[in-house]
């Protein structure tokens, strides 16, 4: 099992709908056995993908040729004996509650590697969500 984490920015002019990416993602996701937690705020994606090695890198190839991110950064790969983000519901925004957004991120990375989950619960707690979603 391969994990990758990265994170992007938004191409300026690009419109960010998350419910649009999610039933992209989740029809590719079930199709390559991949796994993991997209971030999104009006700025920036943070994503955990998880999955056989080669779909990940594929799955990341797409993401790298899509024209709604730029400026995009791998924070780490890695091997994993197991899955850290399988068989979630998606997590939604809750609107005009951030703390809850937060709580919730803090709850969908809890079986994370340490690293992983301060990566996403700094970043949830730096940005203003439009949404969280378990992919």
């Amino acid at each position: 099992m391969y994990q990758l984490v990265y994170i992007s920015s938004v191409t300026p002019g690009q419109s960010l709908s998350v419910d649009d990416i999610l039933t992209v993602s989740r029809r590719n996701n079930a199709r390559d056995a991949i796994t993991g937690l997209l971030y999104a705020d009006r700025q920036r994606f943070l994503q955990a993908l998880e999955g056989p090695q080669e779909q990940v890198l594929k799955t990341m190839a797409r993401i790298s040729a899509d024209p709604r991110h730029r400026a995009i950064v791998v924070l780490s790969r890695r091997t994993i004996a197991m899955r850290e983000f399988g068989g979630w519901a998606m997590a939604s925004q809750m609107h005009g509650d951030d703390a809850a957004m937060i709580a919730q991120v803090g709850r969908l990375v809890a079986h994370a590697s340490p690293n992983v989950r301060a990566t996403f619960e700094s970043f949830c707690k730096l940005r203003r969500p439009t949404g969280a979603v378990a992919a």
